[in-house]
C-alpha cells in the first residue's frame, strides 16, 4: 500500500503532534525552580532568536519539499548537497536512539507519581531483583510495544500522539484556570514577589548560571525537526505544514512564558522550593501539587481535604506527563528513522532494512527496537561499569543533538538562492533577511553548544567535556565512512554497467 492511499495528518492532528515533541510541561516548574520570574525574558529571548526563525526555515523547507519524504535530509541535500545532508542526518538521528533509551528509563517516574502520589522507582524490587533491573525489564516490554503499535501506521502513532498533545494542554488549562482562582482568591496578591531581573535562586545569580540558564531555555525548545519527516503525510502539506509549524513556535513561546508566570501566582519560592528535597526531577509534581493545596484554600476546604486535592494534582500530573512523554517516544521512534531511511540514497543501507510496508520502514523499526534493548540489557546486568559507560554514551550525544540544528540553518541560504525549487510559502521575503536569521539561530545554537561543552571544565568535569567533544566527532567519521563506502559501491557498480 503506498502512502498516498493512507490516512493523512490534519493540521490539528500535526500542531498536536509538534506540540507533544517540543513542549514539555515541566520545563515551566524547572525554569521558575531555577530563575523565578526572571526565566521569563530569557525563555521569550531564546524563542525569538532561536526557537520562532528556525520553525519558520523549517516552514519554508516543508511547504518547498512537500512532496518529499526524507525530511530534514531530504531538505539538506535539495539545497547544499548529499554528503553535507547524510552527515547532519546520522549524527541527529544516531543521538536520538541513545535519546530513546533515556526517556524509557524516565517513563516510570510519572507514572509511579500517578499510582503512587511520589516518586518512588528508587524502592521497586521483586523476585531478588534491584530497582535498575526492574526498571530495566520495564523499559524492554514497553520499547517493545511501543515500536508494535508504531508499525501499524500513522493512524495509530497519531492517535497515541494526540491524546498525549491533548493530556498535556488539560494539564496548562487547569495550570492558568487553577492559578487565575487563586489570584482572585488572594484579591490579586501574588504567593512570589514579581521580578523579572532577581532569581530568588542564590544559586542562579553569578554570571556562569545564567548562562548556563539559557542555553536549559534554547533546549527547552528542541525537537520540532524531528515532525519533519511527516511534511508528506500532512492534509495539504504546502499550506497546513507550513501553519502547524508557524502556529505551534508562537504558541509554545507565549506558553512557556505564561506558564512560568502562573507558577509565581500560587507558589512562594523560598517557603515551596528551597528545600534541598527538591530538585528538576520533582519540582513539577512538587509545584502543582502545590495548587491543589492552594485551590483547597480558596474554596476554604479543611487542611486535611487540601492537602487530599493537592496529592490527587499530583497524580493527574503524572498520568498527563505519561502520556505525553509515550507520545514523545513513539514519535522519535517513527520520525528520525523515517527520515534517515526514506531520504538517503537506496544502496547506503541493507535493502531489507529499507522496505516500506503501509507507509511504515517496519523492518528498519523493529532493526532499531534491537538495538534499543540491547542498550536497556546492557543497563540492567551490566551494574556499575555499564552505566559510567552509558553516562559516557549520553555525553557524547549531548552535543551531537544539537549540532545538526546549525547544519539544517545552515542550508537555508543555499535553499533560498535556487530559483528552481518552487517555495509555495515565504516568511523570509528577501535574501538579506534570510541571511541575518539564519546567522542568529546558527550563532544561538553554537553559544548554547560551546557553553555545554565548557561548562563541566568549570565545575571541574574534565571527562564529560572530552567526550562531548569526542561524540560529534565520531558521529562525522562514521558517517563519513557509510557514505564513502556507498560512494565506491555505487561507482564500480556503474563502470560494471558500462563495460
Amino acid at each position: 500500500m503506498g502512502t498516498n492511499n493512507l490516512k493523512k495528518l490534519s493540521l490539528v492532528a500535526l500542531i498536536l503532534m509538534i506540540f507533544t515533541e517540543v513542549f514539555g510541561f515541566a520545563n515551566m516548574p524547572r525554569a521558575f525552580l531555577l530563575m523565578g520570574y526572571s526565566s521569563i525574558p530569557w525563555y521569550i529571548i531564546s524563542g525569538i532568536a532561536f526557537f520562532i526563525p528556525y520553525s519558520f526555515m523549517m516552514a519554508e523547507f516543508g511547504s518547498a519539499f512537500k512532496d518529499e519524504k526524507g525530511g530534514i535530509y531530504s531538505w539538506m541535500n535539495r539545497s547544499v548537497g548529499p554528503k553535507y545532508a547524510f552527515e547532519a542526518t546520522f549524527m541527529w538521528y544516531a543521538s536520538y536512539v541513545v535519546l530513546i533509551v533515556d526517556m524509557c528509563s524516565l517513563i516510570w517516574i510519572p507514572l509511579s507519581n500517578l499510582i503512587f502520589g511520589k516518586d518512588v522507582t528508587a524502592t521497586w524490587g521483586f523476585w531478588g531483583l534491584k530497582s535498575t533491573q526492574v526498571i530495566g525489564i520495564f523499559s524492554i516490554i514497553f520499547i517493545v510495544a511501543i515500536t508494535f503499535i508504531a508499525t501499524k501506521g500513522l493512524k495509530d502513532i497519531s492517535k497515541v500522539t494526540s491524546i498525549g498533545g491533548t493530556a498535556v494542554m488539560l494539564l496548562n488549562v487547569f495550570l492558568i484556570i487553577g492559578a487565575v482562582i487563586v489570584l482572585i482568591a488572594s484579591h490579586g496578591h501574588l504567593a512570589q514577589p514579581l521580578s523579572f531581573t532577581v532569581s530568588p535562586n542564590p544559586k542562579y545569580s553569578s554570571s556562569l548560571s545564567i548562562l548556563s540558564f539559557i542555553v536549559f531555555a534554547i533546549f527547552a525548545y528542541g525537537g520540532i525537526e524531528v515532525v519533519a519527516g511527516l511534511v508528506d503525510q500532512t492534509e495539504k502539506p504546502e499550506k497546513n505544514f507550513a501553519k502547524g509549524m508557524a502556529i505551534s513556535a508562537i504558541v509554545i513561546t507565549l506558553g512557556y512564558s505564561i506558564g512560568i508566570f502562573m507558577c509565581g501566582i500560587f507558589t512562594n519560592w523560598k517557603q515551596v522550593l528551597s528545600n534541598p528535597d527538591v530538585h528538576l526531577a520533582n519540582v513539577a509534581y512538587v509545584i502543582m501539587q502545590n495548587l491543589g493545596y492552594q485551590l483547597g484554600v480558596s474554596f476554604n476546604l479543611s487542611q486535611s481535604a487540601a492537602l487530599t486535592l493537592g496529592a490527587w494534582v499530583a497524580r493527574f500530573v503524572g498520568l498527563s506527563m505519561f502520556l505525553a512523554l509515550t507520545g514523545s517516544i513513539i514519535t522519535v521512534l517513527y520520525g528520525p528513522l523515517k527520515q534517515i531511511i526514506e531520504g538517503t540514497p537506496k544502496g547506503l543501507f541493507p535493502e531489507k532494512i529499507t522496505e516500506i510496508k503501509d507507509g511504515m520502514p517496519k523492518n528498519a523499526m523493529w532493526v532499531q527496537c534491537t538495538i534499543i534493548v540491547l542498550f536497556l540489557v546492557l543497563l540492567t546486568v551490566g551494574g556499575e561499569g555499564a552505566s559510567k559507560f552509558f553516562n559516557i554514551v549520553v555525553s557524547m550525544t549531548n552535543v551531537a543533538l544539537t549540532i545538526p540544528y546549525m547544519f539544517i540553518a545552515g542550508a537555508f541560504v543555499p535553499f533560498k538562492k535556487k530559483e528552481e525549487i518552487n517555495k509555495p510559502f515565504i516568511i523570509f521575503k528577501s535574501y538579506k533577511s534570510s541571511l541575518i536569521w539564519e546567522i542568529v539561530v546558527v550563532f544561538t545554537i553554537g553559544f548554547a553548544n560551546l557553553f555545554t561543552i565548557i561548562a563541566p571544565a568549570f565545575q571541574g568535569d574534565m571527562q564529560s567535556t572530552i567526550w562531548m567533544v569526542v561524540g560529534p566527532i565520531f558521529f562525522s567519521i562514521v558517517a563519513f565512512i557509510l557514505y564513502s563506502n556507498y560512494e565506491k559501491k555505487n561507482k564500480a557498480l556503474k563502470q560494471k554497467v558500462e563495460n
